[in-house]
């Protein structure tokens, strides 16, 4: 695929859990609260027991209304925001150079599910697990 602003483009949200460098990946059609509640809905199942403290940036869909109320149904998740211009504090950072180079480095795609299909495989090989949730139409 080729960078632009039409229709056919994916997001790919990830959590890295510091602990034991497990990885989660998830994609999305959009960059939006829906996308940004079905990580936090997998790190959730990831993590059945304890609180969970997830490290995040600024981005709006990450504090929106629908976010706040679904962190509210499930009160052993909380986020804890970076300061803003500080993207080094989110030790995930580093891990998304690893996923972007093996995923994406001289590849074309077809579509969506190519892409996808990429990210899940990259996941997979980087850290043992593949939580890579199917795209949405």
């Amino acid at each position: 695929m080729e960078y632009s602003r039409g229709s056919d483009k994916l997001w790919v949200y990830g959590g890295l859990r510091i602990r034991d460098g497990t990885e989660l990946t998830c994609c999305a059609p959009s960059r939006n609260s829906d996308g940004w509640i079905g990580l936090l809905t997998q790190i959730a199942e990831a993590n059945p027991r304890g609180q969970i403290r997830v490290v995040t940036d600024n981005l709006s869909s990450h504090f929106s209304v629908k976010v706040r109320q679904w962190l509210a149904r499930h009160p052993r998740i909380q986020q804890v925001f970076i300061p803003k211009a500080a993207c080094w504090l989110n030790m995930t950072e580093g891990w998304w150079r690893l996923l972007r180079k093996a995923a994406f480095a001289g590849q074309t795609f077809a579509d969506t599910a190519e892409i996808a299909y990429a990210v899940d495989t990259a996941t997979t090989q980087l850290a043992g697990v593949s939580r890579t949730r199917p795209v949405r139409s």
